[in-house]
Parts: structure tokens; sequence; C-alpha cells
């Protein structure tokens, strides 16, 4: 029998933690491999996580709501000739009350494990995750404050949840000490501990500041809903980009006629013979990756006083999700898939997207942004953008509605298929001429498409 150190996998780019949601399997449990053995949230996407052999689960290194880095052991698995037996389930389901003796890693885990050590420490000799880090220092809280955080990750770290509860409580004190109602005081001072003493008690711990009970309720009429995980990051995203790009808007009207009797003649032929649906979202998307390709520079990011063009052109695509919220996979290289390739590829992403079953690299990497809120019914938007990219496209609704059509006898009124394309974009790099011209290439591809093509 051998035993094999289950790590934190690598989920995505930039992704250096995750936290463990829910154990799927308990100690004594056999586990086949690549079967589903816990679920794990990062900042980007709720994930399930494989076992990486076959054997049983003998051990249980992390538990849930501990903040874990990418490379740390999880669990151990116990494996015999790849196989578990029914004696390893009863010895497994003994040992864990008895002491474990040490597992031997192989180089490359201990090789993890330096990196992870590699990571900087405040002087208070304190670990700080980079995505806390990085929290802390947007919000302008200094080392000396973070370590009189109370952390409730494992050892005591500092996770995510923690900042933001501290900032959460650190602005309700500073709303209840500058109220101004004399009435209102009063309630405060009859309901809660008073203000000076607050200060006092945090001066002489290293607990976090307590949060002061609100002066008044919101009201019979008024049911609270408190924010979940993914909605908190999504208004903090929101609110970084607006914070971080100066957006910009511009408004194309395309006819879409074409397009519209094209997927309307094939639609049926492709979910017979490809069992796929045929949308308009991949003909969009196959505009925009066209319309890339004549406009490079629209394709990169910003960092410092630095553009770093992008020659990979992975879209992007926001996907509605049935709780409301929005998640946005990425297409990997998709200029070198053909439409029905985007097609299917399309397909894929929203169907994991709106069962959960998205993998961390799925959103990661993303190089250009549609939403498609047409879908919604609405012709117009004013899309923000997804950082660190410098555009985004919103899509609107198909609408048909008299238009002037130039022919060869001259112009006339028909009934014809119209959309508006709105295209942000982030004024720091891309100016008014690259965004209202990349966004009108991309209607003019639209425009012309040839209906005489196959899928």
């Amino acid at each position: 029998m051998a035993r094999v150190e289950m790590l934190m996998p690598k989920m995505g780019e930039s992704v250096m933690e995750g936290t463990i949601l829910t154990w799927l399997k308990q100690v004594g449990d056999t586990i086949e491999q690549d079967e589903s053995v816990l679920e794990v949230a990062t900042d980007k996407v709720d994930t399930e996580v494989p076992a990486i052999e076959s054997g049983v689960l003998v051990e249980i290194l992390a538990q849930e709501g501990d903040v874990v880095q990418v490379g740390a052991p999880i669990a151990i698995i116990e494996v015999q000739n790849g196989q578990a037996s029914a004696a390893d389930v009863a010895q497994a389901k003994t040992e864990t009350s008895q002491p474990q003796t040490p597992i031997a890693t192989s180089s490359r885990q201990s090789e993890t494990a330096a990196e992870i050590e590699k990571i900087k420490r405040s002087d208070s000799e304190k670990f700080y995750s980079p995505l806390v880090r990085n929290i802390a220092k947007q919000e302008g809280i200094s080392l000396e404050t973070l370590d009189k955080i109370n952390g409730t990750g494992k050892d005591g770290r500092v996770t995510k949840s923690d900042i933001f509860q501290y900032l959460e409580q650190s602005r309700t004190q500073q709303d209840t000490t500058t109220a101004i109602p004399s009435q209102q005081t009063a309630i405060t001072q009859a309901q809660t501990p008073p203000v000076a003493s607050v200060k006092k008690e945090s001066s002489t711990s290293s607990q976090p500041l307590q949060p002061v009970a609100p002066a008044q309720s919101y009201g019979n009429g008024v049911e609270v809903i408190e924010m979940d995980r993914m909605r908190r990051m999504i208004a903090q995203r929101m609110v970084d980009s607006k914070r971080i790009s100066p957006h910009v808007t511009s408004f194309v009207e395309a006819d879409v006629t074409n397009i519209v009797n094209w997927r309307n003649k094939h639609k049926r032929a492709v979910m017979e013979r490809e069992h796929t649906s045929l949308t308009f979202t991949p003909i969009f998307i196959e505009a925009v990756i066209k319309a890339i390709k004549d406009f490079p520079k629209i394709n990169c990011s910003v960092d410092g006083n630095n553009i770093l063009l992008k020659r990979d052109v992975n879209v992007g695509m926001a996907v509605a999700l049935p709780n409301d919220n929005l998640i946005v996979p990425v297409i990997k290289n998709a200029d070198e898939l053909s439409l029905l390739g985007i097609t299917k590829r399309v397909n894929d992403l929203v169907e994991r997207a709106r069962n959960n079953k998205l993998s961390p690299d799925d959103l990661s990497g993303g190089t250009y942004t549609v939403s498609n809120i047409g879908s919604f019914g609405n012709m117009l938007g004013t899309p923000i953008i997804m950082q660190p990219q410098v555009a985004i496209l919103s899509l609107g609704a198909i609408i048909k509605k008299p238009a002037v059509i130039t022919t060869e006898h001259g112009d006339m009124i028909g009934i014809r298929h119209m959309m508006y394309l709105s295209h942000s974009y982030d004024h720091r790099v891309v100016d008014g001429a690259l965004g209202g011209k990349f966004v009108k290439r991309v209607a003019d591809y639209l425009e012309n498409f040839d209906i005489s093509r196959t899928i």
C-alpha cells in the first residue's frame, strides 16, 4: 500500500488560493480516480476537485472553511496497485483516531511548498495571501492594521471574508459615530455600548472592531437580503472597473436581415446533424473576432504605463445565471475555431455555467468580452469593462423596423431586422477613433454576412 497526498490544484491564471466549501467524501470512503472529492471556492468560481488516484480517503488535512494555498496538501489517499480493497476501508476508518506518520513528498511537491514560503510576509511574520494583500492595498489598509484583524482561516490566517468583514464593520462604526439626529443618537446610546468604549477595547485587543447595532430597522415594508459571495465579488469588480477605467461608449446600428434569414434556414439541420442549437451569439462572436484581427490594439490590457498587446484572441461572453448573478466564461483561441466550433463551444460553456460546472480555467485569460443583452429584449446598453481588458461589446435585441434600402434601382423603404451594438472602451488607451472604427467594422461584417455559406 502507498499513500499519496492530494494537493490543492492550480485553478486558473492568477488563482493562488482556494476556500474549502464542502467535502463530498468522508474519511474511509472509497474513491475512484477523477471522482469529485470536494468543492472549492476561488475568487473566480466554485468548482469540484476530482481525486488524483483511486483508493481510500484516509485523512482530511484541510477543513471546510479553510483557505488553502495552491500546491498545499488537503487530503491523503491510500492506494494499492491503483485499487482499494475492503480491508483498506476498514483500516482507514480506524486510523483516523491514531497519529499519522509523516508522508514523504515528491521533489515537485517540495518545490511547490518552497514557492509558497517565498510569498511575502509582514514584519510580524503573519502570512497573507496575494489576494488579501491586494485587497488591503486597494482599501488603504496598512500591514500594522492587517496584523490586528482576527483571522478565521487555518492557523488564524486572515481570509478575504475576514478583511471584507473588517471593512464593513469599520464603515458601520464610522457611519454611526457621524450620525447627526439627536433622537437617533439617544436610541443608539440606549441600545448599544458607547462608541468611546468600543474604541478603548480596540486599542487593547487584536480583535477587529465590532459593528454597532443600527439605530433603526428598515421598516416593515422592506425585506433585507444579504448579498451572496458571488454578488459581492461582482459588485466589487464593477466598482473597481469604473474606478480604474474611464469608460466611453459608442453606438452603431446594424442591418442583420441576412443573418436572421440564414440562421432560420440552417438551424434545424444543425440541430439534427450536430445535436446543438444554432443561436445568434456565435455569429456575432465570429464578427468580433474578424474585427479584432483588423484592429489588434483593441485586444490588450494595461499594466501601469505599459500596453500589453495579446496575440491570443480569447473572447469572454457574459452569461446570466438562474440566481440572477452573472458569470463570464472564456472561449480560448476563438480565432482558431470555425463557426460550428464557436457554436459548440458557446453552448457548452453556457450549459456548464448554468449548472455550476465551470472550472476556474474556463473563466480566466479573456482578452475581449461580449454581452448579448438582446436575449432580455434590451435594445441598448452601456456595459462595464471586464478588467484588465480595455473594451466590451453589448449586443442589443434584433427588432423588425422600417429602414431605407439602397438598391441598383434607387432607395426604397423595407422591413428589416435591425440591432444596436454598444461598445464601451477604456479611454486611457482606446480613443474614440479606434473604439468607433472597431464597432463599425463589427457591424459591417454582420451586414455583409455571406448567405451562401454552409455550416
